[in-house]
């Protein structure tokens, strides 16, 4: 029972503190439902690394920061990271921003994942329909890509994945 009660656990480690959140809304879930199935239906034709969703603990350092992004990609170089839970860097990870989370997805978890250097970070905002990419360059996130209500994002750490936000929105 302890490790099924471990295997659904919602708490983070942030910055050394243990954040219990809660689970997401339906809208949240739709979302990422429709991210998932895109990069899936990709990968299925283009099979450079693995997807994955929460819950599932990403331990960047053991003790100090633990997380649980929404999505996250591992190329098939990187998997040796993949344990009984990630213990390194994604190579890709991917938050959607619901009520409540907006400065821990937009500014907490950024300063983090630009700390541990995660190639790319995708940030969700379901209220404004809008997918931000950004990409590390010197140490730095800088916006690889961005759409907001229409158009098209495109990943650079998933070679030739692009996605239209209408199809996640819509």
């Amino acid at each position: 029972m302890e490790t099924l009660e471990r295997d659904l656990d919602l708490t983070e480690i942030i910055n050394g503190e243990e954040v219990m959140g809660p689970s997401p809304f339906g809208r949240h879930q739709g979302i990422a439902a429709k991210i998932v199935h895109r990069i899936f239906s990709y990968l299925e034709k283009n099979a450079s690394g693995n997807l994955y969703f929460s819950p599932l603990d990403v331990i960047l350092e053991e003790g100090e920061n633990r997380l649980q992004p929404d999505i996250l990609f591992i190329k098939n170089e990187n998997m040796g990271i993949f344990q009984d839970w990630v213990r390194g860097v994604p190579d890709m990870v991917c938050e959607i921003v619901s009520h409540g989370t907006y400065k821990k997805d937009t500014a907490t978890k950024k300063e983090i994942y630009e700390r541990y250097r995660v190639p790319e970070y995708w940030i969700v905002i379901p209220e404004f329909k809008a997918i931000e990419i950004l990409a590390i360059e010197n140490d730095k996130y800088k916006t690889h890509s961005f759409a907001e209500i229409e158009g098209v994002v495109a990943s650079k750490v998933i070679e030739g994945f692009t996605v239209n936000v209408k199809d996640i929105f819509g």
